[in-house]
C-alpha cells in the first residue's frame, strides 16, 4: 500500500507516549529518550556539542510534558527514529519561544491571528542515517502532524536546519519559513529558521499520508511502562525538574534571540531572590556595579553649583540613600544576550544623570517632552544609525522598529554591530543595542517587515500611535505605502538618501495635502510600484533622490551594479552623518521647532574644500 508516495509496505512501527511530570518512570523515560536523540544528533562527531566525553547529551526540560514519537522497523527491534510534539501547557519552554525571544514569540502568534492555547511545537526530528534512505522521516513527520491535529492544534510551530534541506523537507508537509528568522546556530553547525503550520490547509504533498495517520494515532499510543521497557538504558541519571524557564549548565551563556531586559527592583525582597537565583543559575558572565559612582554624579548634576567633593560629597550620597545599603538602592537590569547583570540607578533618576550633559541645548522640560514621543523607524540598516542617536539624545522614549532582514557579514561596512550578529534580524541588534542605552525604553519591533498587514498597527496600534516616522527601506512599494499612511494620519517624515548629506523632510503634520516625495513622482501610488523588475526599481530610487543632484561616485557606481558591484555602495560616515541630520531634524519637529519641508544636503566633501576654511 502506498499514500502520497510513501509506502506502508515498510513495517514502520511507531510507539506513542506523553511524559508527564511527576509519574514514577518520567526520570528514567526523559534519560533513555535523551541519550536515544543526542546519539543520532551526534552524527558521527559532526555535531560534537552533543557528546559530553563518553555520554551522550540534549537536556532539555521541554521533554517533560511532552509527547514522544519513536520509530522502529520491528516491534522490538532498536529505535531508529524520533519526534516530539509539545503541547500549548509547556508554551512557556517552546524552543522556537527562546530561539525568538518571548516578545517576538508572542507578536509573531499575535500577528498570525493564533493563541498559545492552539499552537503545538514540533521538534527534534531525528533519524538515522540508513533509516531516512527508506522513509522514516516522512512516517514521523507525518505521525507528530496528525498526533496534534487529532490534540486539538490549529497551527504547529518549530525550529528547522537548512544544512541537510531539512527545511525544504518541512515545506513538503506545509509549512512555511517565518521570513526575518533565519540565522546560524553553533551547536547544530547549521543556519537554523522558524516554521509554521497551519491544519486547516492540509498537510502540503503528503495530506493522504497524514490523514491516514489519524485514524492509526490512538493505536500508536502505548503507556509509559511499555515505553520504558522497549528503550535501552540510559547511562546517565535524569531528575524531574520544576515546571520552570530551563537554566543552562553553570558558566554558559545562552543567545536566546532576546531583546527586551528584565529588571529587578533591588528594594524588593522578591526581586532580591530573583537576582539571586540568576547568579546560582550560572547564566550571568558579568556583574557590573557602579551604582555608588553613580550616586555621586545623581547629587552633582542636581546641585551643580555646590562643587560637592570630597566628605561633602559622601554626605549628599548618604542623605540621597536615607538609610538603605547601596546595594538595595535602583534596579538591576539583566541582559539575558550578553549575560550582564547591571545595578542602575531608578528610571528617573538614571536618565536625569543620562541627560545630563544634554542641559544648555535640550533643557529638562524639552527633555521630558522628547521622551513622551513615539517614533517610527523602517529600514535597520541606515536606520539603525538614526535609532541608536535617538536613543543617546533622548528623542522618544518609545520605538516601533521595523526591518525583515538579518545582518550579513557585509553589513559590517557600515552598521555598529558585530561578528557575532551575523546572522541575526536587524530590528532585534537595533533593540538590544537600545536598551543597553536606556533599559526603560518602550520599544516594539516588527522582523517581518512593514508590509500591507501590519501597517495599521505600526502607525496607530500596539503600545500607541507614532508621532514621527524615519523612513530609510529600500523597496519602492513600501516607501510610498508608508508615506500614504503618514499622510492620511499626518504624521511627519524625514530621511537620510546616505549621499551626499541628502536629508528630505515632509511635514505632513503641517501640510495634509502636501504631495509624496514633494511631487517628484507625480501621482504615482503604491500599488503602481508592485512587481518592479530590478532594473525599474534602480530606475525608481534615481528618480526619488534625484539623479541630476547625486554625487559623480554613486553616478558611477549605479552602471556597475550586478556587474562589477553587488549592490548600492554606502560608506559608515555616510551612515553616520545620516543619523545625525535624521536626529536634528527629529528633534526640532517634535520640539514645534522650525523645520521645514524640503530637501537640504549636507555635503562634507563641498563644505570642508580648501575655499571655505575659515583659516587664513
Amino acid at each position: 500500500m502506498s499514500i502520497d508516495g510513501v509506502s506502508l509496505g515498510v513495517p514502520w512501527q511507531v510507539s506513542a507516549f506523553q511524559i508527564l511530570d511527576g509519574a514514577p518512570e518520567s526520570a528514567e523515560l526523559v534519560a533513555r529518550i535523551r541519550e536515544l536523540r543526542a546519539r543520532i544528533l551526534f552524527d558521527a562527531g559532526r555535531r560534537p556539542d552533543f557528546r559530553d566525553g563518553d555520554e551522550y547529551v540534549d537536556d532539555q526540560d521541554l521533554d517533560f510534558g511532552a509527547w514522544h514519537f519513536v520509530g522502529r522497523r520491528e516491534t522490538d527491534g532498536p529505535p531508529v527514529g524520533y519526534v516530539r510534539l509539545s503541547t500549548p501547557q509547556t508554551a512557556g519552554l517552546f524552543q522556537s519561544r527562546a530561539f525568538l525571544g518571548d516578545g517576538l514569540f508572542e507578536e509573531l502568534l499575535t500577528q498570525e491571528g493564533l493563541g498559545i492555547a492552539e499552537t503545538f511545537e514540533h521538534s527534534r526530528l531525528v533519524v538515522e542515517h540508513r533509516a531516512r534512505k527508506l522513509g522514516l522521516g516522512v512516517y514521523l513527520n507525518a505521525m507528530a502532524i496528525a498526533a496534534a491535529r487529532c490534540l486539538g492544534a490549529k497551527a504547529m510551530i518549530g525550529t528547522s536546519g537548512t544544512a541537510d534541506g531539512q527545511d525544504l523537507f518541512h515545506e513538503r508537509f506545509g509549512f512555511r519559513p517565518v521570513p526575518g528568522t533565519r540565522r546560524y546556530v553553533a551547536q547544530y553547525t547549521e543556519d537554523v529558521v522558524l516554521m509554521l503550520y497551519r491544519a486547516a490547509r492540509g498537510a502540503g504533498d503528503y495530506t493522504g499520508l497524514v490523514e491516514h495517520l489519524e485514524q492509526a494515532f490512538s493505536s500508536a499510543v502505548v503507556t509509559p511502562e511499555q515505553a520504558l521497557h522497549r528503550l535501552p538504558e540510559a547511562h546517565r541519571p535524569v531528575s524531574v525538574p520544576a515546571r520552570t524557564v530551563p537554566a543552562p549548565r553553570p558558566g554558559r551563556v545562552v543567545d536566546t534571540g532576546a531583546w527586551r531586559p528584565v529588571l529587578f527592583e533591588a528594594p524588593s525582597a522578591g526581586d532580591r531572590r530573583d537576582v539571586d537565583a540568576l547568579l546560582a543559575s550560572g547564566q550571568v558572565r558579568e556583574v557590573c556595579d557602579t551604582i555608588e559612582e553613580q550616586l555621586r554624579e545623581l547629587v552633582k548634576s542636581r546641585e551643580p553649583g555646590r562643587k560637592l567633593v570630597g566628605a561633602e560629597l559622601e554626605r549628599a550620597v548618604a542623605e540621597q540613600l536615607a538609610g538603605v545599603e547601596p546595594a538595595s538602592y535602583g534596579v538591576w537590569a539583566w541582559y539575558p544576550w550578553s549575560g550582564r547583570l547591571v545595578h542602575l540607578l531608578p528610571r528617573e533618576e538614571f536618565r536625569l544623570v543620562r541627560t545630563d550633559r544634554n542641559r544648555g541645548r535640550i533643557e529638562r522640560p524639552q527633555q521630558r517632552e522628547l521622551m513622551a514621543r513615539r517614533v517610527g523607524v523602517i529600514g535597520l540598516s541606515v536606520g539603525s544609525s538614526a535609532a541608536l542617536t535617538f536613543a543617546m539624545e533622548g528623542i522618544g522614549g518609545a520605538f516601533k522598529l521595523a526591518d525583515f532582514d538579518s545582518l550579513s557579514l557585509s553589513n559590517l561596512n557600515r552598521l555598529r554591530a558585530g561578528v557575532h550578529h551575523v546572522g541575526l534580524n536587524k530590528c532585534v541588534i537595533a533593540a538590544r543595542q537600545m536598551t543597553e542605552i536606556d533599559p526603560w525604553l518602550d520599544i516594539e519591533i516588527y522582523p517581518a517587515g512593514l508590509t500591507d498587514a501590519n501597517m495599521p498597527e505600526f502607525f496607530s496600534g500596539g503600545h500607541g500611535p507614532i508621532d514621527l516616522l524615519v523612513e530609510e527601506c529600500d523597496t519602492p512599494y513600501v516607501k510610498i505605502a508608508a508615506r500614504e499612511h503618514a499622510r492620511r494620519l499626518g504624521i511627519p517624515v524625514v530621511m537620510d538618501a546616505n549621499d551626499r548629506g541628502l536629508l528630505d523632510v515632509e511635514r505632513f503634520d503641517l501640510e495634509p495635502e502636501r504631495p509624496l516625495l514633494h511631487g517628484i513622482l507625480g501621482e504615482t501610488t503604491s500599488r503602481d510600484l508592485l512587481d518592479l523588475s530590478f532594473d525599474q526599481t534602480v530606475e525608481l530610487i534615481l528618480t526619488m533622490v534625484d539623479r541630476e543632484r547625486i554625487s559623480p561616485e554613486l553616478a558611477a557606481s549605479i552602471p556597475q551594479i550586478g556587474r562589477t558591484l553587488s549592490s548600492w555602495p554606502q560608506l559608515a560616515s555616510g551612515v553616520a552623518l545620516g543619523g545625525a541630520l535624521t536626529a536634528e531634524a527629529a528633534r526640532r519637529i517634535l520640539l514645534g521647532q522650525p523645520r521645514p519641508s524640503g530637501r537640504f544636503y549636507t555635503d562634507l566633501e563641498l563644505l570642508t574644500r580648501a575655499d571655505r576654511s575659515t583659516v587664513a
